[in-house]
Formats: structure tokens, C-alpha cells, sequence
């Protein structure tokens, strides 16, 4: 087994947006591929297939005829679009579009994106309309390049994350691309999961060997995890964190904000999940080590706040773009509460780590809320679960066993199950059912009384920094 990764730019045009260079995005992508048969060995001959997984919502536009990217992508956690938002609400949209997507009226999905691309890069209306345009999320400029540019599709998992796509009949939406102002000729074809989508070509890693797997990031992660089952959850904790539960062939609509979506479809069969998305978490640790300058590694974050009996009474909520699931405030930003002269660095960075928590639980329960279902475990990746005092802390709040597996890159490895089972490499679930182990499990160390005081205060923060911008 191989592994290789690149961070790409990160880029900040004004404050509330965040964009990536698409081109820089492949170009990562073709460094780590190549990186991967070097250390390995591996030539294209020894491999079965190739399953891709990827950031969900970020929106990209390219022409057709040059392969060029219109402009940067837009990242799923840019909120430019965030009044556009406010608008539809006012029209009484927001039914409709969860009715029809499972999703709330937010910019962090791709029709609004879209949207403004199509409104303010000169020249890409006209030429949408008339066809000469690909829109994608990443996986679909990926297997574009891949192909080279001969093949504009997507799978249910991410287009489910669009806004345009009715998960109910597995379709784009006519009314949806109406109301959204955007042309049915600029999107990609829809495919399940695990089938066969193409052969990769020219001279590039992997030439000839077929792409049979497709899912969005915290889909895979799902999959990934092996949780198969209906009411099994898993928590992918990265820049963000993505809390995910099965709910079997039916979508769950949600009266807690959270988001019903496809989780994967295999042989025709489609299950659905609800989700529920968290904006920042490991981004918070980034900020205290890359912004505030008092940490000079994630690792540290852990050693410090390990250091001290516990918080000091200070609260950080980590809305450094809004805050997501389940309270959806784009004017929400990141506060701290309960400072003092006694207050340290070790204080905030326990803060944080502890924010992550309990993130975590304001979605657990409103998923209890709306399904009736206990999630009895909680399945981890990511990595931030290398770090031990979260996940400790993350059990007490819950009061459940978190389990963190002996192989953490769960988001890749549910790409390949997707990929090999379609390419038959495996023969069904169960074939691979024996490969998933636990690492450690973190049980609560704490009384429920003691998490509900903790709890408590955090309850106090998150209300004080919601709608801090006017």
C-alpha cells in the first residue's frame, strides 16, 4: 500500500471568500499519482481500478473547447453568495428546495456559486447557454482531465450536494435550474457510484486502467467506514467536520436543519443518508498555529491542553465563516468567552479542541431528534483523531464509545471499495466487511452531569455569537 499527499493554495481574495486554482488542483493530483507508483513500485498493469473521491460543493467552470477554467474555483466554505441566500429564504423558497434537495438554503452548495459565476465572470452566460461551458465539482474537472476532456460526468453522491438535483427522482431539476438561472447544457451526466465511468488516457499514472468508483469525500468516508447499516454513523473530522448517518433507502427530511442527501448507489440500489456538515474544526487549530502564532504544530494543541485540569471557564466557538449544522448563521463569527488574567495559551487551545465536541453533539442530537434512532457509536477519521485528548473529551460529551480504526484514511479507502467492487476485484460487501478493525475506542470518563454543566456554558456561548454581523 501507498500513500501521497500536496496541500494546494489556499486563497483569500476578501474576507468571507476562498478559492482554489483549479489547474494547481491537478497538478497535485498528477504529483501525488506519480509519487504513489514510485514508492510503490506499481506500474498501470498492476492496477484493477481507479476510484476518486473529493471536496464536495466547490464549484468549478471550464471551456469546453480549450479545457480552461473560467476563473478560480469557489470553495465550499466561500459565503459570497451568502445574501443571495438571504433572498431566496424571503421569497418562501426554502421548503421547495429542501423538498426537492434535502438541502438547506446556504452558500455553501454549488447552485449559488454557480450562479455568481455566471452573473459576474464576463462572457460565461452567453457562452453556457449556448453550450460551450462545463460546470463540475472537483470530481467532475478530475475525471475530465483524466479523460482528456472527452468524458463530463458526475456521480449521485455529488450532485446530490448541487442544489440542482432532486434526490427523490435522481434527476437534475428543471424548476431548480430555473429559479437558479442556469442552463441544462452546462451540467455533467449523473452516474452511480460504483459502475464503470471511463478509461484513462493519454500519457498519464494509471493510463488504461478503468475509473469505476465515484463518491463525494464524507460519502466515501461512509462507505469507507463500512457503515452499511442503516442508523450506523460515522464523523470524518478535518478542516471541517462531517457527521454522517445511514438511513437506509429512504431520505429523512429533516426539522433540525440537518441534510438529507444520497449516500452512495450500486447496482441501481440507492441509500440515502443525513448529514450534518460543520465548518470549522481542524481549521480552528490551523488558525491558532498559522494565524494567532501560539502553537507551532497541531500536535502541540494536544500537549497543552492535556496540561490543564480543564478550560478555565473560557469558550471558543470557532465561527470563523459562519456557523453550519445544526444552526445555519452565515453571521455568526468566532468568539471567545470568559476571559480572564488567568487565562493561557492552553486554555485556548483546550477552548478549541473542546469546540470541536461539542459541534460534534449539537448534531448528534438533532439527528437523534429527527430520526428517533440512538447512534449507540460513533465511528472516527480524519486527522484530527490522532489527537487523543479530543477524542477522549468527544466521548465524555456524548456519552458514547468513539472508535478510531487502524486505517484512518477512510475517505480514499471508500473510494476503492466503490472501485474494486464494481470492477469486481471484490465480489459484494461482505467481502470486505472483515477488513475494517478498530485502533482504540474512547469510552466516557465523566457523568452525564458533569457533560451537561460543560455543555451548559457552551450553549451559552454559541447564542452569544450568532448574527454578529449586521
Amino acid at each position: 500500500m501507498g500513500s501521497a499527499q500536496k496541500e494546494f493554495t489556499q486563497i483569500f481574495p476578501v474576507p468571507g471568500w476562498v478559492e482554489h486554482n483549479p489547474e494547481e488542483i491537478w497538478a497535485t493530483q498528477l504529483e501525488t499519482a506519480n509519487q504513489v507508483l514510485s514508492d510503490t513500485g506499481i506500474s498501470a498493469n498492476g492496477i484493477a481500478a481507479i476510484g476518486i473521491t473529493n471536496q464536495r460543493e466547490t464549484t468549478l467552470v471550464w471551456d469546453r473547447e480549450t479545457g480552461k477554467p473560467v476563473c478560480n474555483a469557489i470553495v465550499w466554505q466561500d459565503r459570497r453568495t451568502a445574501k443571495f441566500c438571504d433572498d431566496l429564504k424571503k421569497e418562501g423558497l426554502e421548503e421547495v428546495i429542501r423538498g426537492k434537495t434535502g438541502l438547506v438554503i446556504d452558500a455553501y452548495f454549488s447552485a449559488t456559486k454557480l450562479n455568481w459565476i455566471l452573473n459576474n465572470i464576463e462572457g460565461t452566460k452567453q457562452k453556457a447557454v449556448s453550450g460551450k461551458l462545463a460546470f463540475g465539482t472537483v470530481d467532475t474537472w478530475l475525471i475530465w482531465k483524466l479523460t482528456g476532456g472527452k468524458v463530463h460526468v458526475t456521480d449521485v453522491s455529488n450532485a446530490s450536494r448541487t442544489m440542482l438535483f432532486n434526490i427523490h427522482t435522481l434527476e437534475w431539476d428543471n424548476e431548480l435550474l430555473e429559479l437558479f438561472q442556469i442552463p441544462a447544457l452546462i451540467l455533467p451526466e449523473v452516474y452511480g457510484s460504483s459502475q464503470y465511468f471511463a478509461e484513462i488516457t493519454g500519457d498519464l499514472p494509471g493510463s488504461g486502467v478503468p475509473l469505476t468508483g465515484m463518491a463525494g469525500d464524507q460519502q466515501a468516508a461512509l462507505f469507507g467506514q463500512l457503515c452499511t447499516e442503516e442508523g450506523m454513523a460515522k464523523n470524518t473530522y478535518g478542516t471541517g467536520c462531517f457527521l454522517v448517518m445511514n438511513t437506509g433507502i429512504h431520505p429523512v427530511v429533516s426539522k433540525k436543519n440537518m441534510l438529507a442527501t444520497v449516500a452512495w448507489q450500486m447496482n441501481g440500489n440507492t441509500t440515502y443518508a443525513l448529514e450534518g456538515s460543520i465548518f470549522i474544526t481542524g481549521a480552528a487549530v490551523q488558525w491558532l498555529r498559522d494565524g494567532l502564532g501560539i502553537i507551532e504544530s497541531a500536535e502541540e494543541s494536544e500537549y497543552l491542553a492535556s496540561g490543564i485540569p480543564d478550560n478555565g471557564g473560557i469558550y471558543f466557538v470557532p465561527a470563523l465563516t459562519g456557523l453550519g449544522a445544526p444552526h445555519w448563521d452565515p453571521y455568526a463569527r468566532g468568539s471567545v468567552f470568559g476571559i480572564t488574567r488567568g487565562t493561557t495559551r492552553a486554555h485556548l487551545c483546550r477552548a478549541t479542541l473542546e469546540s470541536i465536541s461539542y459541534q460534534v453533539y449539537d448534531v448528534v442530537s438533532a439527528m437523534h431528534e429527527d430520526t428517533g434512532q440512538e447512534v449507540r457509536e460513533l465511528r472516527v477519521d480524519g486527522g484530527a483523531v490522532k489527537n487523543n485528548f479530543l477524542m477522549q473529551f468527544q466521548s465524555d460529551i456524548l456519552g458514547m464509545d468513539v472508535i478510531r480504526p487502524l486505517v484512518l484514511e477512510t475517505t480514499a479507502l471508500g473510494a476503492a471499495y466503490l472501485a474494486g467492487l464494481a470492477s469486481g476485484y471484490w465480489k459484494d460487501i461482505s467481502d470486505i466487511q472483515s477488513q475494517w478493525k478498530a485502533e482504540k475506542v474512547f469510552s466516557p470518563r465523566i457523568t452525564r452531569k458533569e457533560a451537561e454543566k460543560l455543555i451548559k456554558g457552551w450553549r451559552l456561548a454559541i447564542a452569544r455569537a450568532k448574527n454578529w454581523v449586521q
